[in-house]
């Protein structure tokens, strides 16, 4: 039978992260099976997990997967006390949810929000090759040169970018798929370049299209949750965490 972190196990159900769950068991506010575990101690699916006396579920009924098409100026993170235009109070969700990856401030676009610690990371894992795609458009005249080396690789952050497809939509905008995510890779190998990021934004992840106006969310339908699922079905549960901005 699998065993689990405690740690972990609470942070996947969405109640908080694995931080807050050490600190949790540290002021013994967490039981298992009616005892006080210590840390690292580990959980299977039939141990009961309570905190402060409440049951928690692994239910898939009580999980959430929205997309939400991020406007430029909202941050990507879940600490409501430093960022004032984070992206939890502008989504207001009733439940307690997290972005799946980044979008960097200056972007917009397609983003996901669970409270599913499980999906993050097989989703996140950069192994996984899941595609994001973006409409990119840049300072000065795109040229052949330009394409053909994005397209290769570009020498950044101490490594070389993996090969993506792309494609010219006009003088100065571009389609670019990507695999992997880097510390704002994009703007990034632009900048190697000598070309200037002017506006980026998400249209897809996986086999989900932007299909919202600026600042509005949506459930995921069952086909597309479906369709993620089976694609990281083979996916490690190592927990893999991720500063991916664009």
């Amino acid at each position: 039978m699998e065993s689990t972190r405690i740690n972990k196990f609470l942070s996947e159900v969405g109640y908080c992260s694995r931080r807050a769950a050490d600190k949790l068991i540290l002021a013994k506010r967490v039981t298992i099976n009616g005892k006080i575990p210590e840390m690292g101690t580990k959980i299977t699916s039939c141990d009961e997990v309570r905190v402060d006396g409440k049951l928690i579920n692994k239910s898939k009924d009580d999980f959430v997967y929205i997309a939400f098409n991020k406007p430029i100026g909202i941050v990507c993170t879940t600490d409501t006390r430093v960022e004032k235009n984070n992206i939890i109070d502008y989504i207001n969700y009733p439940k307690r949810i997290f972005p799946i990856g980044r979008l960097d401030k200056p972007s917009e676009g397609l983003i996901f929000l669970t409270n599913d610690g499980d999906i993050v990371n097989k989703i996140l894992r950069a192994r996984n090759n899941h595609e994001k795609e973006y409409i990119v458009t840049v300072n000065k005249f795109i040229t052949r040169d330009f394409i053909q080396k994005m397209s290769n690789g570009v020498p950044i952050l101490d490594t070389i970018t993996r090969k993506c497809k792309i494609e010219q939509l006009n003088t100065n905008t571009f389609k670019i798929i990507l695999t992997q995510g880097l510390n704002r890779q994009i703007r990034r190998m632009c900048e190697y370049l000598d070309y200037r990021v002017t506006k980026l934004k998400r249209v897809r992840i996986m086999n989900v299209k932007l299909d919202l106006p600026v600042g509005k969310w949506r459930n995921l339908t069952k086909k597309e949750l479906d369709i993620i699922t089976n694609s990281i079905v083979d996916s490690k549960k190592t927990f893999e965490q991720s500063s991916t901005k664009y």
